[in-house]
């Protein structure tokens, strides 16, 4: 496997940490990432990563699956990339897309690892999600935290809802600020996503979401009045008739008690009272 340190020299780039730019340089990590996916997927067949960098983690991948689709926003890096792994390329195991990863149009994968830029994690990851993938992959500790929290929690809010609604997510392994180039100042963590989506499929996925975002905007209010107070955010048109149709006890409850399973019920009863 490629020395991470090595990759970095030859790229002759230094991560940057104003760009959101923190290299994942721990060898024993990078060959534990592509691991994660063995319990939860028969084949990784074509694996896309976000953000492949100088191709540490790309280089894991290629060993890993059939195929690995790298996306990269940095012209440099791409560039290196398509030097660096030529011969794959040339064979046909290996794609790199340059360009944003909000923003390109999505490849088809199989399953996905990646280490996300801090800043635009959960963007980036309901982009994905939404494709019923497995994936791994390895973000700020506290935001990994609030993606697997339980009702009643400090750390339970919209996000781990609407991870919730998608996938079963585990924190798999701590990963220390000394493992990146240069090191963050922040913990980070890797998550691994199990696709659940059609478990507990909701009718109108955007609404759910919308409906979900809403009604934390007023956390501390109970489900009563944040449903009354976020119409024009839910979109709900009647919001007394929706809370007629609602059980007391639930109406009673604030959205940091209310769990995943209660959003869905809440949310195919909710859109009823949209224009959608």
């Amino acid at each position: 496997m490629r020395d991470p340190d090595q990759l970095l020299a030859r790229a002759g780039v230094r991560g940057n940490p104003k760009k959101d730019q923190h290299f994942l340089i721990d060898d024993r990590i990078l060959d534990r990432l592509p691991t994660y996916l063995d319990e939860i997927t028969a084949t990784t067949g074509t694996i896309l990563e976000i953000g492949a960098g100088t191709g540490a983690l790309t280089d894991r991948l290629l060993a890993a699956g059939d195929h690995v689709i790298a996306i990269e926003r940095d012209q440099e890096l791409v560039e290196f990339l398509r030097k660096e792994f030529a011969d794959a390329i040339e064979e046909g195991r290996m794609t790199v897309i340059q360009g944003d990863a909000l923003s390109v149009e999505l490849p088809e994968f199989d399953s996905s690892v990646s280490n996300l830029p801090y800043g635009v994690s959960s963007e980036i990851l309901f982009r994905l999600l939404p494709k019923g993938r497995p994936l791994v992959v390895t973000v700020q500790k506290e935001f990994a935290e609030r993606m697997v929290a339980e009702p009643g929690t400090s750390d339970y809010g919209r996000l781990s809802v609407s991870t919730d609604y998608y996938a079963d997510a585990e924190i798999v392994e701590p990963v220390p600020p000394e493992a990146f180039s240069p090191p963050p100042a922040v913990e980070s963590a890797v998550v691994r996503l199990q696709p659940t989506i059609g478990a507990d499929t909701v009718s109108d996925p955007e609404f759910f979401l919308r409906f979900v975002k809403a009604v934390f905007t007023q956390r501390r209010k109970t489900l009563r009045n944040a449903i009354r107070n976020t119409t024009h955010i839910s979109g709900i048109t009647d919001a007394n008739a929706l809370v007629e149709e609602i059980s007391e006890d639930l109406l009673r409850k604030r959205p940091g008690n209310i769990t995943p399973e209660e959003f869905a019920t809440l949310a195919e009863k909710a859109v009823a009272y949209t224009d959608d």
